[in-house]
């Protein structure tokens, strides 16, 4: 019997003055145009904050410090876990390289975002961030 080993996929929940950073997908088409956290897929041999802080360089340009677990675990199929961290910038300078936008958010905003549907599970531990 083949047995597919799990993908993890982490996201950065990047906070600054009570907002929150999301990022507005251009691809894949079934995605295009919604927002979600930043971040990608945790190669082999990798571990989860070195591939967040990888995946935040070369999406956004910048370097973070990756801190607590953000709410809980998404499973997307047989295949796929999701896991958001909070993280903190500590340089660089925020660019779209691999989305089509940037916004600042606040708790008011989450809900009227479209968000990617697997990140949707985030956003009471989002609003309970911002809250801080």
């Amino acid at each position: 019997m083949f047995s597919q080993a799990v993908q993890v996929v982490v996201a950065g929940a990047l906070v600054c003055d009570a907002a929150l950073l999301v990022a507005r997908r251009r691809r894949p088409p079934e995605l295009a145009g919604l927002w979600e956290l930043p971040g990608g897929k945790v190669a082999p041999g990798e571990g989860e904050a070195e591939a967040l802080v990888r995946e935040l360089r070369e999406e956004l340009g910048v370097d973070v410090e990756v801190l607590d677990r953000i709410g809980d675990d998404v499973a997307v199929g047989e295949a796929l876990i999701l896991r958001a961290y909070r993280v903190v910038q500590t340089g660089g300078a925020l660019h779209p390289h691999d989305h089509g936008e940037l916004r600042w958010v606040g708790a008011e905003d989450l809900a009227g975002l479209a968000w990617v549907p697997a990140d949707r599970a985030w956003l009471p531990a989002l609003r309970e961030l911002l809250a801080r």
